[in-house]
């Protein structure tokens, strides 16, 4: 898994470092900080280097990082990526637990090729995945089509990676334990299930012996199906890094914890995840799960005055002295006030 990173001049980051990396990460930050940048960054590098020189892909590894950068922020030139700014140069660096890592940067006025300073990153067979807040299931198509046909911006990177692991078929046959338990729990937590119909060639929701549309099921049911989908097809294994950007969107908070909770049971079994997030019920869940199984999930936070993100503590050890916390203290005294 990933076991440091460090980052800089990259977009709205001036200056990321994160040291020791855990099983769980949990990014947070207020809006407009960089949260989902962060997340795209680091998965564009692994995730490259997944890609590179795998089946029929004559591409190298530098070609491969410079077409997911593009896609993936979608800008003029890939210069454009670094922070605005007179000699800012982005930098990154990346490192595994087996010590092998890659460096690279460039300047402003990099058009469309970046070759990595330093790589000596082992061979990865297993898979990186980013999950946006939307669901892509319903818009398997339109992002298919802008992406790989029309080739336009809209739909970055992480969208059309998405949608081609997703469009892998179903696997038979015995899966890893916790991940056949955790499908069975995603599948409990809207009663249901999600597949794609041969005869229809198309996603529908089956409900008993009822199918339904996937256009018309809630976008909750689908943002699990995803996950649900992911580890049927064995896209995901024990290696695999997956990358959340707000895991709460569109669901229930029961549906939140429930998911929280089979979050914690593949990160025992050996996925490493990166969750932003600004959801009281995220970070309380996760603070629980760290303490319950010692887990001890690195925390970043945000300066918003200077760019900043510093690898503030381990949720082991309590609550993060974070806005979202207190406003939502705040607001528990305020109701509690009104009583008195």
């Amino acid at each position: 898994m990933i076991h440091d990173f460090k980052l800089e001049n990259y977009g709205p980051i001036i200056k990321a470092n994160g040291k020791e990396l855990g099983k769980i990460n949990l990014i947070l930050g207020e809006n407009s900080t960089g949260k989902t940048f962060l997340l795209k960054a680091l998965y564009s590098a692994i995730r490259s280097h997944e890609e590179a020189n795998k089946g029929n892909s004559n591409q190298d590894f530098s070609e491969v990082l410079s077409d997911k950068l593009y896609w993936t922020f979608q800008v003029d030139k890939i210069g454009d990526i670094a922070t605005k700014g007179e000699g800012k140069r982005l930098t990154a660096s990346i490192s595994l637990d087996d010590k092998s890592s890659l460096v690279f940067g460039f300047g402003k006025d990099t058009i469309k090729k970046v070759t990595p300073t330093y790589n000596n990153l082992s061979q990865r067979s297993s898979n990186s995945v980013f999950l946006p807040p939307k669901e892509v299931l319903s818009l398997m198509d339109v992002i298919y089509k802008s992406t790989e046909i029309d080739k336009i911006f809209g739909f970055d990177a992480t969208y059309s990676d998405l949608v081609a692991a997703l469009k892998i078929p179903t696997q038979k046959g015995r899966n890893h334990s916790a991940f056949a338990d955790s499908r069975k729990r995603l599948e409990n937590v809207f009663s249901g299930k999600v597949e794609f119909d041969g005869k229809s060639n198309s996603w529908v929701y089956k409900k008993g012996n009822t199918k339904f549309s996937i256009m018309s099921t809630a976008e909750g049911v689908k943002k699990i199906a995803i996950l649900d989908t992911l580890l049927g097809n064995r896209f995901l294994d024990k290696d695999s890094i997956v990358f959340i950007d707000e895991p709460e969107s569109a669901l229930h908070p029961t549906a939140i914890i429930e998911l929280l909770e089979i979050i914690s049971v593949l990160a025992q079994a050996g996925i490493q995840f990166f969750l932003a997030t600004h959801s009281y019920y995220v970070i309380k869940k996760l603070v629980l799960i760290a303490q319950e199984h010692q887990i001890p999930i690195p925390t970043f936070m945000a300066n918003a005055d200077n760019g900043t993100w510093q690898q503030t503590c381990l949720l082991r050890d309590g609550l993060p002295d974070n806005e979202i916390i207190n406003e939502s203290i705040r607001l528990f005294e305020a109701e509690f006030e009104g009583i008195q």
